[in-house]
């Protein structure tokens, strides 16, 4: 089994995909299959997986147009035939049929690439001062910054309840509207100044950046990520139940990576569910978390958990 190059060269961005080998061993890819990435990223699985293996087929779609780019020139590069398209996972089936295509695979890998993090002006961390922004696609019209302008006081404290699990929700949402009609909130900083400040004392034995739910909730809300996972469950499940192989080859292997509850929780009864009903058999045997050896060397990939499982139909 052979994986994406490393060096600095042919990876610039120093992202490394996480449970990479996990990934290629459970979705098992034989010669001539197609791999569905709903998440391309930069690359990394779909070209460890288009090179473990002669003829497969990578199609792909990222809501990143950037990464979309160096996906492909590095699928080029590796001599991987593929077809990619800038855009949400939820068209995903229309682009396969598109290209003339059924997957016999599918990825989706719902963390965040290095580069997209390390880079203070997309506005995803607080570890620089950045613009509030926090879009994975660039050409949409609400960022974070517009997101906690227009929302109410109350809703503003739903979301960071619900999407980051914040206990102290209200405390910040309140913190929140009453800063902003003093000024407009347009950076990272202020933002997590602000949560700080919700903290109060408590920010000093908090065993993560007080701020950490809150930027996880307002992302999630930015780019709609919880409703679009659930429109590709809905979509694997309905074509399995109708027995449509029109887009999902019979005998699909399906994996979700998943790096939070919010996310994982929903993949989990959803495949489980399928499971029950005959549809499907659990391949990865739950959830699958990094080694060790993998966790020193990438430490952002603690909270990944990778569930796989293999449609039964035929």
């Amino acid at each position: 089994m052979s994986g994406p190059p490393t060096n600095p060269e042919k990876n610039p961005s120093g992202h490394e995909p996480v449970l990479i080998e996990e990934v290629v061993s459970l979705l098992a890819p034989a010669p001539g299959e197609t791999l569905l990435d709903c998440t391309l990223g930069r690359g990394g699985h779909a070209a460890a997986i288009g090179t473990s293996t002669n003829g497969v087929t990578v199609v792909g779609l990222d809501l990143d147009e950037h990464n979309r780019q160096a996906a492909a020139e590095l699928l080029t590069a590796e001599g991987v035939e593929h077809h990619t398209s800038h855009g949400n996972f939820v068209r995903a089936p229309e682009f396969l049929k598109q290209s003339k295509l059924a997957a016999d695979m599918v990825l989706a890998d719902l963390g965040f690439a290095s580069n997209q993090v390390d880079d203070a002006t997309r506005g995803f961390s607080f570890i620089e001062d950045g613009p509030l922004d926090m879009r994975l696609d660039s050409s949409s019209s609400v960022t974070a910054a517009s997101l906690v302008a227009s929302m109410s006081e109350r809703d503003l404290a739903e979301i960071i309840k619900q999407h980051g699990e914040e206990p102290l929700a209200a405390r910040i949402a309140q913190k929140i509207a009453s800063e902003r009609s003093r000024r407009p909130i347009e950076t990272t900083g202020q933002l997590a100044d602000l949560v700080r400040e919700a903290y109060g004392v408590r920010a000093r034995t908090s065993r993560q950046h007080p701020a950490t739910r809150t930027f996880q909730a307002i992302r999630i809300a930015v780019n709609d990520e919880l409703a679009a996972l659930q429109t590709l469950l809905d979509r694997l499940t309905r074509a399995l139940r109708s027995g449509d192989v029109a887009w999902l080859r019979p005998g699909a292997r399906i994996g979700i990576i998943a790096f939070h509850s919010l996310e994982d929780r929903p993949v989990k009864q959803c495949f489980a569910s399928l499971v029950r009903e005959g549809l499907a058999i659990d391949v990865s045997a739950g959830a699958v978390q990094a080694k060790q050896e993998e966790l020193d060397r990438n430490p952002r990939c603690r909270s990944a958990r990778l569930r796989v499982i293999r449609s039964t139909i035929s």
